[in-house]
């Protein structure tokens, strides 16, 4: 019989996954366990396994469309195994009733008025495609479908909408018709990335200062123990673990910077939950390290580790990119100095870290080659001004110019 494969519900908070890549087509052969399809839900991606041997008898849901958790998005069965009656129609039985995206007539005339002569054709559209059609005027009639069975999705929706400002802004006779451009969906995490760093911009006021900081006695220090803290701990501290160590004392000592404006309340945090910024090919993500302040630097470094290394293969969990009271992101690795941040709501801090340069620089009446770091700090202004901001950063740059500390 063939077995249904459905978008899986990734965390509590999903309401949407999407289909980012198809690995088989409708007639491949699959084993059990095969990947057949790549799916994303807001911040998180994973790989579909077929659930039995068979070969692909359908495909419901095509790429970059968005289904509700629980959406059967393609069948795996027998070959030549004729799809039944139930089977073709369990998609549309299985959603809550507001979102069936069922056949729905284009008009549903007022209980007093006389009937239609001739009932117009039904046309199948998901309620919240319906709804955007409807509130920019928009014939659904006109719309080419391309969910399943036809079905118009809220991204056909968004094409002609695109297509309509397109052409008022540029009309035919204006258009270069050798021009081509490509064409990219906002679908999945960049999707949510927008909206969220888009949302932060319109919602804080940000601020963001500079400052160098000298590691060379740093630098110095982590050579020294590298060796010790491989052997003894399996652990390799780099500077990205002083730095977030830096941060954590830092914040315990400077409680406006670890805090929250929400509701037109200042939340102060006890507790520090430090997001370290980890890239991805399409996008980053925030793991977290929870109780942080709890922390030595070996064991600060071992979590960043396994933290990054568990969201580069995509089993990050949705608890350990929640909660976050001050988020650190370093783009030393591209060679950037100095950047703006942008906030991670509804944190009051961000910190950029720069690449390290050697500068010729005098100690007392020597000449020396020093490594400086450039640091970026991008703050909520409505919950501290300048001043504390630069005392803050300023403590940060104390603990990496007196290393010792970070160990104590």
């Amino acid at each position: 019989m063939a077995a249904e494969v459905v978008m899986p519900k990734l965390g509590m908070a999903m309401k949407e996954g999407t289909v980012s890549t198809w690995n088989k087509k409708v007639g491949d052969s699959v084993s059990k366990g095969d990947m057949i399809a790549s799916i994303n839900s807001e911040k998180i991606e994973m790989e579909i396994e077929a659930p039995q041997d068979g070969v692909i008898l359908d495909i419901l849901v095509q790429e970059d469309v968005g289904v509700p958790p629980g959406t059967i998005i393609c069948y795996v069965g027998k070959p030549n195994e004729q799809l039944t009656e139930q089977n073709s129609s369990a998609n549309e039985l299985q959603a809550p009733k507001n979102e069936v995206a069922a056949a729905i007539s284009l008009e549903e005339p007022p209980a007093n008025a006389a009937p239609s002569k001739k009932r117009k054709e039904t046309v199948r559209i998901s309620p919240i495609a319906r709804k955007i059609a409807e509130s920019e005027n928009i014939n659904i009639e006109t719309i080419q479908g391309t969910g399943p069975k036809g079905r118009i999705t809220k991204a056909d929706v968004e094409k002609v909408l695109a297509e309509r400002a397109s052409e008022a802004s540029h009309p035919p006779a204006e258009i270069d018709k050798a021009l081509k451009k490509e064409t990219l969906p906002v679908a999945g995490m960049r999707k949510v990335i927008a909206s969220r760093m888009h949302n932060s911009l319109l919602n804080s006021a940000q601020l963001t200062i500079n400052m160098k900081a000298d590691v060379t006695d740093l630098l110095s220090l982590q050579r020294e123990i590298k060796d010790v803290t491989q052997q003894r701990h399996k652990v390799k501290i780099s500077l990205t673990d002083f730095i977030a160590r830096a941060v954590v004392l830092s914040l315990q000592e400077h409680k406006q910077m670890n805090s929250a404006y929400i509701d037109n309340e200042i939340q102060l945090y006890n507790h520090v939950h430090l997001g370290m910024a980890v890239a991805l090919e399409n996008g980053l993500v925030v793991p977290v390290m929870q109780h942080a302040e709890k922390m030595s630097l070996v064991e600060l470094a071992a979590e960043i580790k396994t933290r990054a290394a568990d969201a580069r293969q995509g089993q990050l969990s949705t608890d350990r990119m929640q909660g976050s009271t001050f988020t650190i992101t370093n783009l030393g690795a591209y060679g950037v100095e100095y950047f703006t941040p942008v906030l991670n709501p509804p944190e009051t801090g961000i910190l950029g870290v720069g690449a390290t340069e050697d500068v010729p620089m005098y100690k007392g009446d020597e000449l020396q080659k020093r490594n400086l770091l450039p640091l970026s700090l991008t703050f909520d202004h409505r919950v501290l001004d300048g001043a504390p901001a630069a005392n803050f950063l300023g403590t940060i740059k104390q603990y990496l110019e007196q290393p010792i500390l970070l160990l104590l």
